[in-house]
């Protein structure tokens, strides 16, 4: 993959996230959808498809209910993507709940519990 081909590839997840941002804030209306954050878009190389990552706070269970509503929403979130964005072919979209803020708070738990026993 040439380097034109990486810009354009992260630009448009750039730009997915950003729209996508947009619509949950202010247009989906699914309750199981509560406060989340979306933390990074990564496109396929033949631009097929976005794996849309998010954070949020809540038990395992808010969580589960969170991907059920959003991909209950999925196809209004595609068709107003691909308006938006005047896409010929809009990327399938796949939600997954990033854990990596959970983690470092995890890590950083540990490292205070090392230092108090010091």
């Amino acid at each position: 993959m040439r380097a034109n081909d990486n810009k354009r590839v992260d630009k448009l997840g750039e730009l997915i996230k950003e729209e996508l941002s947009l619509l949950l804030l202010r247009e989906v209306r699914d309750p199981r959808i509560g406060f989340i954050t979306l933390t990074g878009v990564r496109m396929s190389g033949d631009l097929r498809l976005a794996r849309v990552y998010f954070s949020m706070m809540g038990s395992e269970e808010d969580r589960c209910n969170t991907i059920e509503g959003l991909n209950k929403a999925k196809g209004y979130l595609k068709r107003e993507l691909a308006k938006r964005l005047s896409l010929r072919h809009m990327p399938d979209i796949i939600f997954y709940f990033d854990d990596s803020v959970e983690y470092g708070e995890r890590i950083e738990s540990i490292i205070r519990r090392i230092k108090t026993n010091e």
